[in-house]
């Protein structure tokens, strides 16, 4: 009964974040918080189950603990080689491949120190186990909300519509995965555009990088017009460098014409939790939305995400990781 009503508590302080701000990385920890005190509670609960049930639910949840990992870094190596072989080998398309290669990693140092009873062995498995535990629960209570926060509805209205960049092909050229948000920004344009009242304005955002021939936004206005867009609707924003940029340069812009303004910003689904993070810090009134992406582009791009909002909050959670380790060395010490 005690974990019901711990999880009924964070169900509620959930509920309460979400009102106030569905832009806040609080909530995927109360959402994760009640999720599995809930588990706890039905686990605690099994043994009042029909016969058979308990029995069932144990085999299944051994068989979860026991492949479920073996399975999860198989898939994952299997992604981050499909991954190399179709974007190249820059260091952000390698994080599939290397979550699944430390989990086979930690997998067979826990299996060494089991068969040789190592003391040394054990305390550093099992450190690194708690702090992979804790990690894994942040990662998971992120992957959930951004799940839930990708389909909540955008608001009603909105002054503008902003779609931020992501890189150009030869210096000049729209890549498939800024058409998919430029195609979803001129869809979000359109159905506020239905609603009536005054027209919103889309601001395309992204400028110039080292390697392209023209600033982003004007590719990506490029795009949108020649697919029959009305030039008229669209500004460009042309000076960001990163997606912190794009929000600050962008505000500005609608600061400047209509003070006061909302908006709804447009990226890829994986990245859409963390800018509205971005988007909340920058004190932009907007929610964001995401386009479709290739599936096998989602592992890496999800853990750079995760690993972005982890260090956003280092103090704390880097703080909580020392804390670990310091208490896996005492327990080496004190034996």
């Amino acid at each position: 009964m005690f974990a019901f009503v711990v999880a009924a508590f964070f169900l509620l302080l959930f509920g309460v974040g979400v009102l106030r701000d569905r832009r806040r990385f609080g909530n995927a920890v109360y959402l994760g918080l009640a999720v599995t005190f809930l588990g706890l509670g039905l686990l605690a609960g099994i043994e009042d189950a029909p016969p058979g049930v308990a029995e069932t639910v144990m085999v299944l949840l051994l068989l979860v603990l026991g492949l479920g990992p073996v399975v999860l870094a198989g898939l994952l190596c299997a992604n981050g080689v499909k991954m190399v072989r179709k974007e190249g080998r820059r260091p952000a398309n390698l994080l599939a491949l290397l979550a699944g290669l430390g989990m086979f990693g930690v997998m067979a140092l826990t299996a060494t120190a089991v068969v040789t009873r190592s003391w040394t062995l054990g305390v550093l498995a099992g450190t690194t186990l708690l702090v992979l535990g804790y990690v894994s629960f942040l990662f998971l209570c992120f992957v959930g909300y951004a799940f839930l926060y990708g389909r909540m509805r955008i608001r009603r209205d909105a002054d503008y519509v902003v779609v931020l960049g992501s890189g150009l092909i030869g210096g000049r050229r729209v890549p498939p995965l800024l058409a998919s948000r430029l195609d979803r920004g001129r869809q979000v344009y359109e159905t506020l555009a239905a609603r009536g009242g005054d027209a919103p304005v889309l601001i395309t955002s992204g400028g110039q990088g080292p390697d392209e021939e023209l600033p982003e936004s004007h590719a990506m206005a490029d795009y949108l017009i020649d697919g029959g867009f009305p030039a008229e609707a669209v500004v460009r924003e042309d000076r960001s460098r990163t997606t912190e940029e794009n929000m600050l340069l962008s505000k500005e812009l609608m600061e400047r014409d209509r003070p006061g303004s909302s908006c709804v910003i447009v990226t890829n689904n994986f990245h859409a939790f963390r800018a509205a993070l971005m988007a909340r810090r920058a004190g932009i009134d907007g929610q964001v939305v995401g386009s479709p992406t290739a599936a096998y582009f989602w592992p890496s791009a999800t853990i750079r995400e995760f690993v972005a909002v982890f260090l956003q909050y280092k103090v704390v959670n880097l703080g909580i990781c020392l804390m670990l380790i310091l208490l896996g060395f005492l327990a080496w010490l004190i034996r």
